[in-house]
């Protein structure tokens, strides 16, 4: 899989149209219905390459863009998404600078 190409496991007259907020390979169980004990085997069954994790997070974002930017009738929550996120963002990297800052009570 070279970038800008479809998925090995995707074919279209399996699947039909290509959705790219869907993960076409084999299907496993569903991290919540993991039980405690076979958390280390779940975790072992996942491909930790980077070409994996970066094809996780693409997904992800387009299951966002799908749910709350794209439909006709999309609200205001992207955007207040966009500023909590960004505001979590500049919190943690300007934490020790902030952290400088506090009041502390001398007696």
């Amino acid at each position: 899989m070279g970038f800008g190409e479809y998925p090995a496991d995707y074919n279209p007259k399996v699947h039909g149209p290509y959705d790219p907020a869907r993960f076409y390979g084999k299907p496993d169980t569903p991290f919540g219905q993991v039980k405690i004990g076979e958390l280390s085997q779940w975790f072992g069954r996942r491909n930790k390459s980077p070409q994996a994790m970066t094809g996780a997070i693409s997904r992800a974002w387009w299951r966002w863009q799908h749910k709350y930017v794209q439909p006709k009738r999309s609200g205001i929550a992207p955007f207040f998404q966009l500023v909590s996120g960004a505001m979590v963002f500049f919190y943690v990297i300007n934490y020790n600078k902030l952290s400088k800052h506090r009041n502390y009570k001398y007696h």
